[in-house]
Formats: C-alpha cells, structure tokens, sequence
C-alpha cells in the first residue's frame, strides 16, 4: 500500500493527485481546502511505470473509499487520473483535470521554449545544465538537478505567485527518467488520446490562460473525444492555481462547484 495522507471525515469523496511524475505532497493545500466540503485522500505514488502507478492507484480506492469517487489530478497527475479512470472505470464518478499536459503532440512543441523564454539569460543557462543532467541514463533519487529545475521552471509557469513554502515531501528523479518518457510516447503515438473511448464519467478541465502547457491542447481534442466534457479556462493564471494570487480564489470556487456536482 502506497502513502496517504487524509484530510477531513469519511466518507472520503474525492482524492487529490499530484504531478511530476515524482511529487508527491504538492496538492496538499487542495486537500485541506477541501476538507471542510467532503473527505480527502492525497496518495504518494511510488511506482516508476505507468501501469505500476495506475494499479497503486487502483487498490488505494479500493482499500479506503466507498467507490465511486472524483478524482483531481494535477498535471501529470491528471494524465494519472485519465489513465485510471480508463482502465478502472467502475471506481471513478468525475475526473477533474488541473493544468493537465496537452492529450496531442502537436501542442506540445513548443511548452519548453515558452517555459525558457520566461527566466532570465542566467536562469535558462542554469535550466539547460538540469535538463542536461536529468537525461543520464543512471536514475537519480532525490536528484538535486530535479529538484532545481523544478524550482526553475515554477517561476516560468507562474503568472503572479503567492508566497509559499514547498510541500513536495521528496522529488523523485528517479521515478520522473522512468515513467516520463512512456508517458510522453503515449501520447506520441495517441495512445493517451485514444483512452477516451472507455472513459465513462464526466470530465471537467480547469486551466490557467498563462500555463505554459497550451490550454488548447487540453480543451480541443477533448472536447471532441468526450461525450461529457466542460472546461474552465482560468484568467491571470499559471500552472499551479491553489499557488496564484489572482487565479486561487476562483480556482477554488470552480473546483468546488464541480466536486457538488460530481457527487
């Protein structure tokens, strides 16, 4: 069984699940946002594969909700989420995709360059170094070049950040040089896509109009690959909603709305 933290009183209603790949305990200020509106879990994947993942995910529901429930994935979490529900349906009533990556290639051409084109001459040096070292064939556990390029690239993603403190418990490299590059062959080869014929539940998506991950390449394809779809498109927002001054509170007044009607 797979870390979690729980936030709030059963029955646990919804599940937060953060990105990376190898995050965990970012999305720890949704849950306890959350909290007050219905029971949390925020699972700690561990798994370097994407089936590896997607089955942890699979038994936590299992084990400690009254299933159905709503799955909110951030980022690649939302591709988690996606995957699950297809391959679990039965254990998901509404996906809620948070800054998720674009679902085809083609919209993805460009998310490094704009993310570069946003720090300054000596950041992008230092970001090219990490990038660098990140494709070492040798796994990195709790790499510091993950670590300071994710550091990095927050910058470039946000829009008018909040001050906060870090929650990731532990950036795992390792985990992000396995399971990224079957995640992004996925979708490479629409395999990602492709999901949505057995995606059974509504899917909301909820973006920021300055994440460097084009919202469009959220919006379009899956509005014409679901037959339940709506998405939210944020102003004044980056990639990380709950961590942006003038996108937080009406983050968390649609992800509310959408939780009531998910349940």
């Amino acid at each position: 069984m797979i870390p979690i933290r729980i936030y709030g009183l059963k029955p646990y209603r919804a599940a937060v699940i953060h990105g990376g790949p190898g995050a965990p305990g970012e999305m720890a200020p949704v849950a306890r946002e959350l909290a007050s509106n219905c029971g949390v879990l925020e699972p700690m994947q561990s798994a370097d594969s994407i089936a590896g993942q997607v089955a942890e995910l699979a038994e936590l529901l299992r084990e400690n909700t009254e299933t159905p429930i709503t799955l909110i994935g951030f980022s690649w979490g939302a591709w988690l989420s996606w995957l699950t529900a297809a391959q679990h349906p039965e254990l998901i009533n509404k996906l809620i995709l948070v800054s998720a990556g674009p679902f085809e290639e083609s919209y993805a051409a460009d998310i490094l360059t704009t993310r570069l084109s946003r720090l300054t001459p000596k950041q992008r040096s230092q970001a090219k170094v990490m990038l660098k070292k990140l494709t070492q064939s040798e796994p990195l556990r709790n790499s510091d070049a993950f670590s300071r390029l994710g550091n990095l690239f927050s910058r470039a993603d946000a829009y008018d950040p909040l001050p906060h403190e870090s929650e990731v418990l532990e950036s795992r490299g390792d985990i992000f040089n396995k399971l990224w590059p079957e995640a992004a062959h996925m979708r490479q080869t629409g395999q990602l896509l492709q999901q949505s014929v057995n995606i059974r539940c509504p899917v909301t998506a909820i973006h920021g109009d300055y994440d460097p991950h084009p919202y469009q390449g959220v919006q379009v394809p899956l509005n014409t690959a679901l037959s339940s779809f709506k998405f939210i498109l944020l102003p004044y927002c980056g990639h990380v909603p709950w961590l942006e001054r003038q996108g937080r509170k009406l983050f968390f007044t649609h992800l509310k709305n959408e939780l009531e009607f998910g349940f």
